[in-house]
């Protein structure tokens, strides 16, 4: 099943990413609800997320959890929201959404348009802020 997160995946497509290991990605939704919103991804293509076998389920938010670390710090804000719908692109996906009410995870509201420059810039943050996490 090939899907524009495969596409990512492969390279074919670009996208800004913040962090990757041998099974997960993260990169930032290009049409994000805040910014900072990050989408975590496993790799292998599965996808409705409760289909995933119990050991990639558990990676994928055990990556995730260290994702959103880097969102807080990058993106300050009360929490980094976690919403898993999976409609709009048949591969599971982890939205991590900076926060500081609840309404910051409408979906319905209007998406923000941030130019690939504050993409990048976004992007560095979190890298930046994963880096200091994930310092020794």
């Amino acid at each position: 099943m090939s899907t524009i997160f495969s596409k990512i995946i492969s390279g074919e497509i670009p996208a800004h990413i913040v962090a990757e290991t041998s099974d997960y990605l993260a990169f930032l939704d290009i049409q994000p609800l805040a910014a900072g919103h990050v989408l975590v991804i496993p790799k292998t293509p599965v996808d409705y997320i409760f289909d995933l076998d119990d050991e990639s389920y558990g990676g994928l938010f055990i990556f995730a959890k260290v994702v959103a670390k880097g969102v807080k710090k990058a993106f300050p804000c009360r929490k980094v929201g976690v919403a898993v719908i999976g409609l709009e692109v048949p591969h599971t996906h982890i939205h991590l959404i900076p926060m500081n009410n609840v309404d910051d995870l409408n979906f319905s509201r209007p998406k923000l348009q941030p130019s690939q420059d504050e993409l990048k810039a976004a992007a560095s943050k979190i890298v930046e802020a994963l880096r200091e996490i994930t310092a020794p």
